[in-house]
């Protein structure tokens, strides 16, 4: 007889006002249903935690549902499969899924999408340098901001995730200057001796156009927008005729209790020919593969580096996704689950 099984849970326990407190949230411990035909039981490694989240604990509609109370907050992680009814996932085998927020995971089989192993790298690759995170930043520059050899380059969030890996892929491509902004001296160090940036500052230290003026004394060609506010303001002040934005996040507003003004100088898209888009990756997921083909090879020959702030314990994951919100991680934030008693 299969012995019982629990899974431990972040559920969100009422929508929060500004930004969220232990009170919005509640870990739970459930217990697990025997599988059924074709499903399979995961224990996970990593969990992601991201930006996004924020917007999925209200209630309003958009790319993706909100979530549900007293329901487990779903999230991408990677895990091993360690019981299975299904003929296509292996006891053992390595899988990505969108169970996460949780120690153990189960279901359909068809929920759960096997992955190799990368030499000498964690699992957690598949949740930051080769996983929606990457994704993000090669189909912002790419596709969306058209990024082109000998263009210059401005990354806002620059030390992040996404940021670092923008800037990385901007010097891959033939970028003529690439300049990136981050939130302590520390990180910004770390934009040009490790992560390959030509100049970077502390938006921290005073205004960001005047500092982005000084980075960037020709002007910009391209913008990817991980802050939105100032930031955005001033790259529309120090873009190029023809300029192009990536607009992938707006993180510095959101836990505003109210909107935040917009920028004061959008009159000077239309005199500069400047175009901002605005993405998520759900619309791009057919490029994965093509993305993964390019990244790959650089990541497992160390050419293409990346970081991780993990935070062990499934029980810290609500604090761990706070960290991320006030700008204590360097590269992908995640969570390490503790193993197996």
């Amino acid at each position: 007889m299969t012995p019982h099984v629990s899974s431990h849970q972040w559920h969100l326990a009422q929508r929060p006002t500004g930004t969220p407190t232990s009170e919005d949230v509640k870990f739970v411990t459930v217990e697990l249903p025997p599988l059924a035909e074709n499903e399979v039981r995961v224990r996970n490694e990593f969990i992601s935690v991201d930006p996004y989240m924020r917007g999925r604990m209200n209630d309003v509609k958009s790319y993706v549902p909100p979530f549900q109370l007293d329901q487990v907050m779903d999230a991408d992680a990677v895990g091993r499969v360690i019981e299975s009814r299904s003929p296509e996932l292996a006891v053992g085998q390595l899988v990505q899924h969108f169970q996460g927020w949780r120690d153990v995971a189960q279901g359909d089989a068809s929920r759960f999408t096997a992955r190799e192993e990368v030499p000498s790298v964690a699992s957690s690759v598949y949740l930051s340098a080769l996983g929606l995170t990457g994704l993000t930043a090669w189909v912002g520059l790419l596709l969306i901001a058209e990024m082109k050899a000998g263009d210059t380059v401005f990354v806002s969030g620059a030390a992040g995730a996404v940021g670092s890996a923008v800037g990385q892929l901007a010097r891959l491509r033939g970028a003529s200057r690439v300049i990136g902004s981050a939130g302590t001296d520390e990180k910004v160090a770390l934009l040009t001796s490790r992560y390959g940036f030509d100049a970077a500052f502390n938006y921290k230290n005073g205004s960001v156009s005047r500092m982005l003026r000084e980075a960037a004394p020709d002007g910009i060609d391209v913008y990817f927008d991980n802050v939105g506010g100032d930031h955005l303001e001033a790259a529309i002040f120090a873009f190029n005729n023809g300029g192009r934005a990536a607009i992938c996040g707006a993180i510095s507003g959101y836990n505003a209790e109210h909107a935040e003004p917009g920028p004061r100088n959008l009159a000077m898209l239309i005199s500069k020919g400047v175009t901002l888009k605005g993405f998520t990756i759900p619309s791009y997921q057919q490029h994965a593969p093509e993305f993964f083909r390019e990244i790959s090879p650089l990541v497992a020959s160390g050419e293409f580096v990346f970081d991780e702030t993990v935070i062990d314990g499934v029980e810290n994951t609500f604090d761990a996704w706070l960290g991320l919100m006030r700008g204590e991680n360097t590269g992908k934030m995640l969570v390490r689950v503790a193993a197996e008693d």
